[in-house]
């Protein structure tokens, strides 16, 4: 449910209005009007439902954006046809005349957060082409066109708050330059600051650690002291029994991971969870440098080669560019991936160098490394199941809550699935800090046990790096 909108459902019939002949849509003065803009619903296609009391108005252009965004494959056509799947659910058999009365939303809305008190759903029936809109606002633009829908939607309706809603900035900005109170829509954020995020570890004085049964810790959560003479822990539940167990030391280098050792206390946390055998999901967050691709790599080719634990490292990565797009690759499917996975090839090259062997053992380790390591295209993903692999996402900030739940259902027995990113990278247009997939899962995973998250501090590739992620 949206942050703001929520009222007391008992004042919904406290004050009536009496009904506008024009509109039939006053029923209620101290409800509101909703007027959604087309990404709000692309965002999130149920959003007409969770409005509790307050009605929801959809301008004629939305309807028509959604019309010339339903085709494709891409998840924006996929949800665009889906909110038509739904309107066309609500209307059908439904006259004008009810049409223009208002559509009631409680039989379409989640059966789990369905309120007792339900507004209505009004579609833009009535022109908006006598509305006044400033001579700065030229040409006939879809946005100018849901503005002048809201301007006459409020001098038809004076005796109710109407609120423009919409993820576009610059519509809300002119909205409120026109005195239109316009927000954003909140329902799809995951957090509100990045900075709450679950780091994955937390720092504990003694007391607390005798006293852990009465202390909020999540499963697999890494716990330090401020006594260098204790070692670091992680915390095991079982049910409802808490403990807290010692964690391996992979700091010195004869306790290395394929020849990688822990730099700073995050990636001990990270190579522990790598390692466990029984966690079957691992994000890690953290900035350009701190060992995420390393690290994965590391501990996905010593449960691979020297373990036999998983047939083979499975790694993958939504294709979307840092800059501008240069066109179609030509290959199979991994020689398309080839280009994208420039940070694997790096890695690889990086672990290689730590074997102690000649360079024709090195030239015969990295023909090993490339027949163990597939490169896969997360467009073909759909109806795939990973048995015994070692599967790592890679820039996973980039993906959609949709679009992550995909990939992690992939996951058949046997399967260990790590997912890596940065939240400050996102090169997506359509997400933010608060609204990506990878911010989604490692909220949901949190308190399940098999499951463990790491936030990456400190950078270790270069000074350089490290000063470049820091000051620009």
């Amino acid at each position: 449910m949206l942050k703001t909108y929520n009222r007391d459902p008992l004042a919904a019939t406290t004050t009536m209005g009496p009904a506008d002949p024009k509109t039939n849509i006053v029923r209620d003065m101290t409800t509101r009007i909703f007027v959604f803009d087309t990404n709000v619903l692309l965002t999130d296609p149920a959003a007409m439902f969770r409005f509790m009391e307050h009605d929801v108005f959809i301008p004629m252009t939305v309807l028509e954006e959604l019309d010339a965004a339903k085709k494709g494959v891409s998840d924006l056509a996929r949800s665009a046809r889906e909110v038509s799947r739904r309107l066309d659910n609500l209307i059908k058999g439904a006259s004008a005349a009810e049409v223009e009365a208002g559509i009631d939303l409680h039989d379409e809305g989640p059966q789990d957060e369905s309120p007792e008190f339900t507004g209505k759903l009004f579609l833009q029936t009535f022109g908006s082409a006598d509305a006044k809109l400033p001579s700065a606002l030229p040409g006939n633009s879809q946005d100018n066109q849901i503005l002048s829908a809201v301007v006459t939607l409020k001098e038809r309706d004076l005796n109710r708050d109407v609120t423009l809603l919409t993820n576009d900035i610059n519509l809300r900005i002119k909205a409120q330059a026109l005195g239109i109170h316009a927000e954003d829509y909140y329902n799809d954020k995951v957090l509100d600051d990045q900075d709450i995020l679950f780091a994955g570890y937390q720092e504990a004085d003694q007391e607390s650690l005798n006293e852990i049964e009465t202390k909020s810790f999540s499963p697999n959560e890494g716990v330090f002291t401020n006594n260098a003479e204790m070692p670091e822990r992680i915390v095991k539940k079982t049910g409802e029994t808490i403990s807290l167990l010692p964690m391996r030391d992979y700091y010195q280098a004869g306790k290395n991971v394929w020849g990688i050792h822990a730099r700073n206390r995050e990636q001990n946390f990270a190579l522990n969870l790598l390692m466990d055998d029984d966690i079957d999901f691992v994000t890690m967050l953290g900035a350009a440098g701190t060992g995420k691709t390393l690290l994965a790599l590391a501990a996905g080719l010593a449960k691979t080669l020297d373990d036999s634990r998983y047939q083979e490292i499975i790694v993958t990565r939504e294709t979307i560019s840092l800059g501008e797009d240069i066109g179609f690759l030509p290959g199979t499917e991994e020689e398309k991936m080839t280009p994208w996975m420039g940070a694997l090839i790096d890695n690889l090259e990086v672990l290689n160098t730590t074997s102690e062997a000649g360079e024709w053992g090195k030239a015969a380790t990295m023909d090993l490394l490339h027949k163990r390591i597939k490169i896969r295209s997360m467009g073909f993903m759909r109806g795939r199941t990973f048995t015994n692999r070692f599967v790592i996402v890679d820039e996973a900030q980039n993906m959609t809550a949709k679009q992550m739940r995909a990939i992690i259902s992939r996951a058949g027995p046997g399967t260990k699935l790590v997912c890596l990113g940065n939240i400050a990278q996102i090169d997506s247009p359509y997400l933010s800090e608060a609204t990506s997939g990878l911010t989604y899962v490692v909220k949901k995973f949190r308190a399940w046990p098999f499951s463990g998250h790491v936030t990456l501090q400190q950078g270790e590739r270069s000074r350089l790096a490290e000063f470049a992620a820091q000051n620009l």
